[in-house]
Formats: structure tokens, sequence, C-alpha cells
């Protein structure tokens, strides 16, 4: 067994790449029987796995330490070459809808049919014609990603990197949030040109993309690239307005309560961060305390997790400290050739750091349920969707072992969660209405992308001010959200998860056992079935369907308000 940092790492170049592709792709052309399609299916499905490691260990390397010389050009070399791997596997992609013997593959289940559906989502989400388009856009992407992870705030005569600098945002001193804020808008401003201008370079880029493929503009162009099967546009803003409807007026109210309680008469930005005015739970010991309690929870959790985790322990295979040059946000990939899941995150001291080991855990532990299905190489762990409802979910199976991180504050941790899981919603769908309304109006200017930013905040939370917050009160809190910039589109997914894993949270409290088996089976099928359909199988109700939240949003409630009433000097 190799530890993470072990794992040999050899540049897959394109030219080898394409040679043995197209040597693939005629294999399928020319084959006689569908066992010699499915023989070609195996050869490009190894292929595909080499060129992923390979990606996915230059990309880790190159984001733990962004400043790396060798790892920067490497993960540069496939930005720029990775368009041209992605044509050459629409060409395969071709070759297999085209086969004679699609019918037969699928009707004796040598191919499930989703395999089929998805390549023809993906030829809907690439042509030839913007691989020059697409290069183009890793470049850009790369100079916001380097610039935020580069970015130092100097705080109280330190420079520290953003993820440090939040930590302060959960101080009880209202000055101390207040000021931890004025400089991250401060330090914001100063790269305001370029935050503007890369942004509105990568706007034009796609839109561009979008045109070329004969699309309207890039909305619709955005969801084939996010691989969506079973929902499209008019799905998703039916669950906006659900959020809207039955979540944005139930978090108003509870941080409304919040407010009062934290004493402050304008609930500011500043103040989001805290829910206790004592201050919030943080982890008990640092990062050697939280691991040993992560492993504690796992083996009690069941078998299988708690084989996962101490194969992810004994391979080392986190890197959770902040630093300098360091990617600024948290994931979880994995190398496929190795069946090796990987862990990046910024502790900063908060109850945060619980969440890398219950959420990118999560991910994790997807990937290791499913290294061996039968069409992981095509359709993954599912959809962006289904990959974070098997880490939300698990924030959620993790709570009764939530004393091993908080002690006698487990409990108030629990209720922190639940209300900032709820608050999320009303936020991540501005996050995805913003990214709507822009692609729609690609040539807005810079103050048109703010003014749409405020609107939707008015929206969806009216509770919540930014007045007086250098820079941010003019409407870039999206400024420093990564994925607006990275992945557009991607924000949804969170949300959608969040109301199955809201769901798996309360189905919990009715019966842990038969929920977490629901949960296991949920994540151990993968990409095999669409979300909505693996949302039905495990008995809960589509986030899409008319009135799907109310339910959701009265059992939160009522269970928010038992751990309130469980809370140490709680009225009786």
């Amino acid at each position: 067994m190799q530890t993470v940092s072990a794992l040999p790492y050899t540049r897959m170049s394109i030219e080898d790449f394409g040679r043995q592709i197209q040597a693939v792709i005629q294999q399928v052309k020319e084959a006689a029987s569908p066992q010699e399609v499915l023989a070609a299916r195996d050869k490009c499905n190894q292929l595909v796995i080499q060129w992923q490691t390979a990606e996915a260990l230059s990309y880790m390397r190159y984001s733990i330490n962004t400043a790396d010389p060798f790892y920067l050009g490497e993960k540069d070399y496939y930005d720029q070459v990775g368009p041209q791997a992605q044509n050459y596997l629409l060409e395969y992609t071709r070759a297999m809808l085209a086969t004679p013997f699609r019918r037969e593959l699928e009707e004796s289940g040598q191919i499930i049919p989703l395999v089929f559906r998805s390549f023809e989502v993906e030829l809907k989400a690439f042509s030839p014609e913007i691989v020059e388009d697409m290069v183009e856009e890793n470049r850009v992407v790369s100079q916001y990603s380097q610039l935020m992870a580069g970015m130092e705030f100097e705080f109280r005569g330190e420079k520290l990197p953003r993820p440090m600098l939040m930590k302060y945002a959960k101080s009880p001193d209202r000055a101390t949030r207040r000021e931890a804020y004025a400089v991250l808008g401060k330090t914001l401003q100063a790269h305001s040109a370029q935050l503007d201008g890369l942004f509105d370079q990568l706007v034009h880029i796609r839109d561009r993309m979008a045109k070329k493929m004969g699309y309207r503009n890039f909305v619709e162009l955005g969801y084939h690239r996010m691989g969506r099967l079973c929902y499209g546009p008019e799905e998703v803003k039916g669950f906006r307005e659900n959020v809207r409807r039955d979540i944005v007026p139930l978090v108003a109210r509870l941080r409304t309560e919040i407010g009062q309680k934290l004493g402050v008469d304008t609930l500011m930005l500043y103040d989001y961060d805290l829910i206790f005015p004592e201050g919030d739970p943080v982890p008990q010991g640092g990062k050697e305390a939280i691991f040993a309690a992560a492993r504690e929870m796992y083996h009690s959790m069941s078998p299988e997790t708690g084989k996962f985790i101490d194969f992810m322990l004994a391979t080392e295979a986190f890197d959770v400290e902040a630093r300098k040059n360091k990617w600024g946000g948290g994931y979880c990939t994995s190398f496929p050739a190795y069946h090796q899941p990987f862990i990046l995150a910024n502790f900063n001291g908060t109850a945060g750091d619980v969440d890398v080991v219950t959420h990118e855990a999560g991910h994790a532990f997807a990937d290791y349920k499913t290294a061996d299905n039968r069409y992981v190489v095509e359709l993954g762990v599912g959809g962006m969707e289904t990959a974070e409802t098997h880490s939300m979910s698990m924030e959620f199976f993790a709570w009764p072992y939530m004393e091993h991180f908080f002690g006698a504050d487990a409990g108030r941790y629990k209720f922190m969660h639940l209300l900032d899981a709820l608050s999320f919603l009303p936020y991540g769908t501005i996050v995805d209405d913003f990214q709507r309304q822009v692609y729609e109006n690609p040539d807005w200017t810079p103050e048109e992308r703010k003014a749409a930013w405020r609107r939707l905040e008015a929206e969806f939370r009216p509770h919540l001010t930014f007045d007086g917050i250098p820079y941010l009160e003019e409407g870039t809190r999206w400024q420093y959200q990564m994925h607006i910039y990275e992945t557009p589109f991607y924000y949804i997914d969170y949300c959608l998860a969040q109301t199955a894993a809201l769901q798996f949270l309360l189905e919990a409290r009715k019966d842990y056992d038969d929920a977490f088996r629901r949960y296991v089976r949920f994540l151990s099928q993968g990409g095999e079935k669409v979300f909505t359909d693996l949302l039905q199988e495990a008995g809960l109700r589509s986030p899409f369907q008319a009135g799907a939240l109310q339910q959701v949003a009265q059992e939160s409630e009522v269970l928010l308000r038992q751990l309130e009433e469980q809370l140490p000097g709680a009225k009786a």
C-alpha cells in the first residue's frame, strides 16, 4: 500500500493518447460482433483511467502548492491538451452511438442504456470547433485560481490566506468580525480590476462557445457540460421557486431570532457566520485529535466505513493545513488507476474542520465503494447532485458521534449545522440564478452584474445587509465563490443535494440503521441510476416536485426547536 505522496506520476502525452484512442475507434467501427465492441470499450476505459489518473495527480500536486513550477507546468499541459483529448473521446462516443450492435448490447444488459444516454449528452456538450476556446477558458480559470491562492489578507499584523482570515468571521466579538470582513473587502477591492476582467473574459468565452454550437447562450451548453440526465433549466427554475416559497421565509425568521440573541439590531454579513453569542462550538483538539475521532466514528458506524477510514489514513490521503500558495478551497478527488481517493482542505480551527472528515469523506467513501463498478469510467459516482448527496448526507449520519469531536458542545454543533444547512439553500439559489442571468446577458457591465447580485440577495436573503462593508456592499460577494469562475452551474447541485441530505437526516432520526442502509445503497450504485430514480428508490422526494420543500422545512424547524430546547441554559 503506497501513500498518496509516493504514487508515481508520469505525464501521458496527447500524442500517445491520440494514437491509442484512434485504434480503439477503428476497432469499434470495424466490429463484426457485440463482443468486439465490448473489447474496444474495455481498451478505451483503461486508456481513460490512465489519462484521468495522470491529470488528477498533476492537479493535486499543483493545488497543494500552486507555485510549484513543475506541477504548474503539468497542469498547464493538461489544460492545453485536455480539449484535444475530449475531441478524440467525442469520436469514440460517435462510433459507439453509431454501432449497429447498440440495441443488442442494451437488450442483453452488456451495456446499460444510461451509458448511451450519457454519450448523447456528451455530444451536446462538445464540438471540435470550440477546442481553442476551451484551451483559453482553462487558461483564464487558472489565472483566477492562482490569483485567489496567492492572495494574502493583512489582519492585525499577520498576512493570512483567506481560509485563515475567515476564522475571525466567527469571533464572538462583533468588532473583530467586522474588521475581518473589512480586510476581506478591501483586499478584494485592490484586485477588483482583475476579478472583473477575468470573469468578463470567461463569460464571453463561454458565450462564444455556446453560439458556435448553435445554442442561444451558455445556459443550455452549461447544463450539458454538467452531464445532467434527468433535469434541465426548467426543473431547476421550479426548484428555485420551491426555495423562495418554503425555505426563504423560514430562514429569514430563524436568522432574525439569532440576530436578536446576538444583540444586533441589523443582521450584517459579518454576523452571519456566528450562531451563538458566546462563540460557536469548535473541535476539541487539532488535526490529530480530529483524525483520531474520525477513525473511532467510522469504525462505530459500520465495518465498511471502518475499513475505508483505515485505508485513507494509512495512505495519508489528506492534506489539510492552510498555507500560502495552496488552493483555497476544499475538494475530494481520486486516482482511479490506484483506486485511491484524496482530500484537500484548509483547517482553520473552526467546526468546518470536522466537516472535512464528514463531507469530503462522504465523497471519498463513494469513490471507495464504486471503484469496481462496471460503469464507473463512463458514469462515475453519478451527476454532481448525486455526488454532493453522498457528502452532505454523511455530515448528518455523523451526528451520533459528534461528542467525539465537540464533547459537551455536540448539541450546539448539531443546532448550528442544521441551521447552516437550511441557510445555505437561499444562498446557493442566489449563486445559481446569478449565473443564469449573467449568461443570458453576456454583455452586462461589471456594474450590472453586481446590481443583479444585490437584487437576488434582497429576494432570497432579505434579512441580511451588506451596507457599510467595504467593496462587498457593492454586490461582489460572488467574486470569492470560486465555483462561479471555475465550474459554472455546478453550485445548484449542492442545493439539490442538501434537500436530499436533510431528508436522510429526518429519516435517520426515526430509524438510523434503516436510513443508513438506504444511504449506502444510494451511494454504492454510483451513476448507474439517475438522481431522481435514486431518490425514489431511497424513499425520498424529488426537489423538483411542486411543494417538495414544504415538509422538509416544517420537519426541520421542529427538529431545530427540539435541539434548541436541549441546549445548556435553554428555558424549560
